[in-house]
């Protein structure tokens, strides 16, 4: 079975490195692939331009999406999302700084799966990851498509 591949839109390096390394010392259970805004989330996702080579950039199991991003945010990805519905299959777990309910609320009405609002504390962000991966490995079900 191949590891399932999380695409992680974020534009903060910190960010994206805590994620990632956390990600390995928990068993790296997922291959984290990095997208630095939602211009090239949207792309990566339909396999464009320099993502074109799936071999290289294999398609999303799962989408974790920052909202505050340059050029598109994550509100610009999820309204893409909806305009393209043979992406809705793959589920999106925002992931922002955001405690707004606003933003909370928004995040649903545009198609998120799930709203994490991203751990500051080492051991809550590997909590988290840890979650996703036992998730995602005991308990989703698949369509078989990936």
């Amino acid at each position: 079975m191949p590891i399932p591949v999380i695409l992680l839109a974020e534009d903060s390096d910190i960010d994206a490195k805590l994620f990632a390394k956390t990600n390995d010392l928990c068993g790296n259970e997922f291959q984290v692939i990095r997208v630095i805004d939602g211009v090239e989330a949207v792309d990566y996702l339909r396999g464009a331009g320099a993502y074109a080579d799936r071999s290289k950039y294999p398609a999303a199991n799962l989408l974790l999406l920052d909202l505050n991003m340059p050029r598109a945010d994550g509100f610009d990805v999820l309204r893409w999302r909806q305009d393209h519905p043979a992406f809705l299959r793959i589920p999106v777990i925002v992931y922002s700084s955001s405690y707004l309910p606003a933003d909370v609320e928004r995040a649903y009405a545009f198609g998120a799966s799930s709203y994490v609002v991203k751990p500051t504390d080492p051991m809550r962000l590997e909590r988290f990851v840890k979650s996703l991966q036992t998730f995602w490995s005991e308990f989703n079900v698949t369509s078989g498509l990936e």
